[in-house]
């Protein structure tokens, strides 16, 4: 019987925690968020995260900028929530305007108040095996949904379809560092399919709708749906959830598994980030 990762339940719990551990607080954390240009799904994600920011009980703040916005701009606010002692967490939204040297913007984020863990800083740590400040949120929610579920992920092997720095390389390392053996893949690998039936685990993340079914999975493997693809029928991953989900001993369900995860995360490592810099450890 196929066992559905329900991410949503799992986040849920998560940010009720967060919430009652918030509440003992009489300093809140503080989520600063920048959004730059008119990027309709840029909208609903950053709308979506300040909800839930609010809801675990933090202070958020989202700075709009225009499509037309420079670098100097961005750079500018950036550097004033640096330097701002209340703010505990900055998260620039992705994509950027045309024009915008996103790595740039990034490396510009204090690392101690990097809530998604891009910085070279935390990405360095993260490949050298040593804790970062934040993990990236997707890949984190990823392996605490896996943990939420008893999967042990030691000695499998583990297939990441997508190669980019949000998702691909960073879950990569982490279930590397858990004793799984990882392959790199991407749309572009010859004999995809021949590889994916090796795998015990599959992340996907290549944002093509329905782009595997169950021919490219073999009896029992886990599948990480993380692709949130845009169809004239709704929201749908990269796997076709049908018929993957016969052959499949656990599935992400898309909407409901991984985005809900990715954004409960956010939340913790916005707490974690304030506890860092209150030197409140666990």
């Amino acid at each position: 019987m196929t066992i559905i990762l329900d991410g949503k339940k799992t986040a849920n719990n998560i940010i009720e925690k967060i919430k009652d551990y918030t509440f003992t607080l009489s300093k809140k954390p503080k989520l600063a968020v920048i959004m730059a240009g008119d990027n309709p799904a840029s909208k609903i994600y950053v709308g979506n995260k300040q909800k839930k920011a609010e809801y675990a009980g933090f202070e958020s703040i989202v700075i709009n900028l225009p499509n037309n916005v420079t670098e100097e701009d961005i750079l500018e606010h950036i550097y004033i929530l640096n330097e701002d002692d209340e703010v505990n967490a900055i998260l620039v939204q992705l994509p950027l305007p045309k024009g915008i040297n996103s790595q740039k913007i990034i490396e510009s984020i204090k690392p101690i108040k990097d809530v998604d863990g891009f910085t070279s800083y935390n990405f360095g740590k993260l490949a050298l095996g040593y804790q970062p400040y934040a993990y990236p949120c997707t890949p984190k929610g990823i392996i605490r949904l896996l943990e939420e579920y008893q999967i042990n992920t030691e000695g499998k092997h583990s297939v990441i379809i997508g190669r980019s720095n949000i998702v691909g390389k960073p879950i990569s390392l982490m279930l590397q560092s858990k004793n799984s053996t990882v392959t790199m893949a991407n749309s572009y690998t010859q004999n995809l399919k021949e590889l994916a039936n090796t795998a015990d685990i599959i992340v996907s993340a290549v944002g093509k709708p329905h782009f595997l079914n169950s021919d490219f999975i073999k009896e029992g493997s886990i599948i990480i749906d993380v692709g949130i693809n845009r169809t004239e029928t709704g929201i749908t991953g990269d796997f076709d959830f049908i018929s993957t989900a016969q052959k499949a001993s656990y599935i992400t369900p898309v909407p409901g598994g991984i985005g809900p995860m990715t954004i409960a995360m956010l939340m913790e490592n916005t707490l974690e980030l304030y506890k860092y810099q209150r030197s409140i450890f666990y």
